[in-house]
């Protein structure tokens, strides 16, 4: 796997905005704080959630609703 040092430096996880490790021999990121599992697919890093794993015996987090209540009028 041949990553940019660079974009390595600015790449974050989507889900939960932590920092990412390589795991070079399994051509992955690892989220250092959510444990999701991105690919890298011939040397670009797919940073998509759905695309995500989480490792195994880790249960999926709890969905949460992220939207924000209508506004008063």
């Amino acid at each position: 796997m041949n990553l940019d040092p660079v974009l390595l430096e600015i790449l974050v996880c989507p889900d939960c905005k932590g920092s990412l490790t390589v795991d070079e021999d399994n051509d992955e990121l690892v989220c250092n704080s959510c444990g999701l599992i991105y690919p890298v697919r011939d040397d670009i890093p797919i940073m998509l959630i759905d695309e995500a794993r989480r490792p195994e015996g880790r249960p999926d987090p709890e969905p949460t609703d992220d939207q924000e209540p209508p506004a008063q009028q």
